[in-house]
């Protein structure tokens, strides 16, 4: 027997930035999230706050944890008080210290998430959330002096989605449901935002518009146009130019050079430097991130460039943070840090030093203690054809052949949450040492990512708006009844567990199909549809009345579903 703390021996190594010769990074190695730094070439990490003060995991919080600000020498901190999400932007040196609040106490007990950092000119963005109301604001604030502007509100999020080089110009987004993007712009004097791209919901007129998946806009060609990831011309995303002089014609951006094959999306394009851009794929739950470049043009196009990670040695695995310096501008030369695991794998820093030939080299050791690494289980790829002829991706693992189990093996089925959520090989989430932990101890698990999900285009995702405990649950059964075929697998003795939405679905497959499982673990999923919406935040009700349903016009529906 394997004690759960073995599994969780491994620290948390994540978001990691480089400055100097110097690499912060986010890690629990004194019981709780905190913020250290240590130097590049090796060295033993030093703590930045005081012991006990917690920060928030990254896979859970909106906007950033951190940023270093290095013509400020100091570093922004989002604090919360023990967990509660009301995040606070504060500072402290370099080195380290007591953090100082940024903004007083005006907006205590309200969270405020930093969404952009400009360490050139000390200027950050924040969405406020005053937990009162279904508005939220734009906040831009000079750091160094502590200036705080309102760039206005909505209730779909008025949030900061682009920033023009000389801050000019803001780009603004609000969001209906995952996907269904407008961009407005905001430029000094005006006193209110102005439309720039999409449709208001208030003129659709009960019109259906495609979701446009529209991600960060970077400003290029001197500041004359947005470039960004979408999903106007490609349901799985692709690269999409808007001259600001003519909003109204996207551009289709080809990408040439990619390495990877597989099934999954385009989730993010950051500027590095001029024409240089980081590009990240989720294929198939793996992370491959590439070096490329944006030639604009007559007949602009992107070329991928060198592979950062995805290909073996850092293949198979989820990217955790990544960020870089330059070090040279002229020819520019770029360091990357990045954190990255595996299912199997704890997190691991990593750091690929200037120049094109260099390779990333492994700064952490980190490993599960008392557990041999051949007895953790990598998964398998066990996707499926659904009832209705969609392909469902999901992954299968087993207990190791070196724990020696014989015969097949009970199945746990693990439910993610979201819905549009997916689970990936990532062994720093909690799941993961759920999932190990129950293959140590003989079972498998079965882990699909159903419709609804991220990570396998916008139509796909969207198949669940306003139809929880509808068609995904057939998706799950079809998954069941592949597994049924499967002579490692003994489908007499089935249990179900999630989590949130997996919750949710936990409850309503024991409840509709009793005779599938011998046990069911919810984990605080809702059960009452109509009551579960009436008592969320009211920012969040602007959105789940749009995904899920209106809790007074739609009970019926939802009491059926419940």
């Amino acid at each position: 027997m394997f004690p759960i703390e073995s599994l969780l021996s491994a620290m948390l190594m994540l978001e990691p930035e480089n400055v100097n010769d110097r690499i912060f990074f986010l890690s629990d190695m004194s019981g709780v999230l905190s913020l250290y730094s240590m130097d590049k070439h090796g060295s033993i990490p030093e703590p930045l706050l005081p012991g006990g003060m917690a920060l928030v995991n990254p896979h859970l919080m909106a906007g950033d944890n951190y940023h270093v600000i290095p013509k400020l020498g100091k570093i922004l901190v989002m604090i919360d008080k023990l967990g509660n999400e009301n995040y606070q932007p504060s500072l402290i040196p370099l080195n380290g210290g007591i953090p100082e609040p940024l903004l007083g106490d005006k907006y205590r007990d309200e969270q405020i998430a930093c969404v952009h950092l400009d360490k050139d000119r000390n200027i950050a963005y924040f969405f406020r959330d005053n937990r009162k109301t279904p508005d939220i604001e734009c906040l831009k604030v000079n750091l160094g002096t502590g200036e705080v502007s309102s760039l206005g509100t909505s209730i779909y999020g008025n949030i900061c989605n682009g920033v023009s080089s000389d801050h000019s110009t803001v780009i603004l987004a609000d969001s209906y449901t995952a996907g269904d993007i407008v961009l407005y712009y905001r430029k000094p004097g005006m006193t209110e935002r102005k439309l720039l791209f999409g449709i208001p919901l208030d003129q659709r007129e009960g019109k259906q518009v495609p979701p446009n998946g529209i991600g960060w806009c970077s400003f290029v060609d001197e500041d004359k146009g947005l470039f960004f990831t979408s999903t106007i011309f490609h349901d799985n995303g692709g690269l999409t130019y808007l001259a600001l002089d003519n909003p109204s014609q996207p551009v289709d951006i080809p990408v040439n050079g990619l390495q990877h094959s597989g099934q999954g999306e385009l989730v993010g394009l950051r500027k590095v430097e001029d024409d240089l851009f980081v590009l990240e794929y989720n294929i198939d739950g793996a992370s491959w991130v590439y070096e490329g470049t944006f030639h604009v043009g007559a007949s602009p196009v992107f070329q991928a460039g060198r592979v950062l990670l995805g290909a073996p040695p850092l293949s198979s695995g989820v990217v955790l943070g990544l960020e870089w310096q330059v070090t040279n501008h002229d020819p520019l030369e770029v360091e990357y840090v990045f954190a990255f695991t595996r299912a199997n794998t704890p997190s691991q820093l990593y750091i690929i030093p200037s120049g094109a030939e260099s390779t990333a080299t492994r700064l952490s050791s980190e490993k599960v203690l008392g557990i041999p690494d051949e007895y953790l289980s990598a998964g398998e790829d066990a996707s499926y054809t659904t009832f209705d002829g969609l392909r469902v991706s999901a992954r299968l693992y087993l207990p190791s052949p070196k724990l020696g189990h014989k015969g097949p093996r009970p199945l746990v089925e693990y439910v993610h949450g979201g819905p549009q959520g997916q689970e990936r090989p990532d062994f720093t989430w909690f799941s993961m040492p759920l999932i190990q932990y129950l293959t140590l101890n003989g079972f498998a698990v079965f882990v699909p990512n159903v419709r609804g999900s991220t990570g396998y285009g916008i139509r796909y995702m969207k198949w669940v708006d306003k139809d929880w405990g509808g068609k995904d649950v057939r998706d799950h059964i079809e998954g069941l009844k592949r597994l049924e075929k499967d002579p490692r697998i003994d489908s007499s003795r089935r249990g179900v567990v999630g989590r949130s939405y997996g919750g949710y679905m936990t409850l309503t497959l024991a409840s509709r199909h009793p005779e599938l499982w011998k046990a069911a673990v919810d984990m605080f999923g809702p059960y009452d549809l109509p009551a579960w919406l009436s008592r969320i935040p009211p920012t969040w009700q602007t959105f789940f009345r749009l995904e899920l349903g209106d809790p007074v016009t739609d009970k019926d529906f939802l009491l059926e579903r419940s």
